[in-house]
């Protein structure tokens, strides 16, 4: 049971991981010298800029912020309460308040990674117009962003089904 247990936990704690990785670094969308994320859009490593109103589709990528952030909150959340939970549920419980939570970081991820991938065109245009959409390719921020999505699925699924037993 320790062994599963220690699974788990690093389980859950890669997942954290992998979102805050997704969350922060710049590599949403990459061509060339150009790359952007869902905080910046960068020409080369030192000519950044901010993601601001001046931007089309703003919103959309505000709705990205918002859903990434919350899902790497959720998730981190979700790693208290199941430490929580491991020491206050009688033998026997399931860690259903733990499963809910992640299962809603996974849900915000989802939605987080799906908004990019359909307006992804649009967004990266911009008022400088650094590259075209297909001369581009998704970074590998997008596709951790993914991996952390099936990874909150799983350890939510896991903490649903999962008793303490000694």
């Amino acid at each position: 049971m320790l062994i599963l247990l220690a699974f788990i936990i690093v389980f859950h704690i890669t997942s954290a991981a992998l979102l805050f990785i997704a969350t922060i670094d710049s590599a949403w969308w990459v061509a060339g010298g150009f790359y952007t994320d869902v905080w910046y859009r960068c020409s080369n490593v030192s000519n950044c800029t901010a993601l601001d109103e001046t931007f089309p589709d703003f919103s959309a990528f505000q709705a990205i912020q918002a859903t990434m952030v919350l899902s790497t909150i959720l998730c981190c959340v979700a790693f208290f309460v199941f430490l929580f939970q491991l020491f206050r549920l009688k033998q026997g419980e399931r860690f259903i308040l733990t499963s809910i939570i992640q299962l809603l970081s996974c849900l915000c991820v989802m939605i987080a990674a799906s908004v990019y991938t359909d307006r992804q065109e649009e967004l990266h245009k911009g008022p400088q117009e650094f590259l075209t959409v297909t001369t581009g390719q998704f970074g590998y921020s997008y596709v951790l962003a993914w991996v952390a999505f099936a990874f909150t699925l799983l350890s939510g699924i896991m903490y649903l089904i999962l008793r303490k037993r000694k």
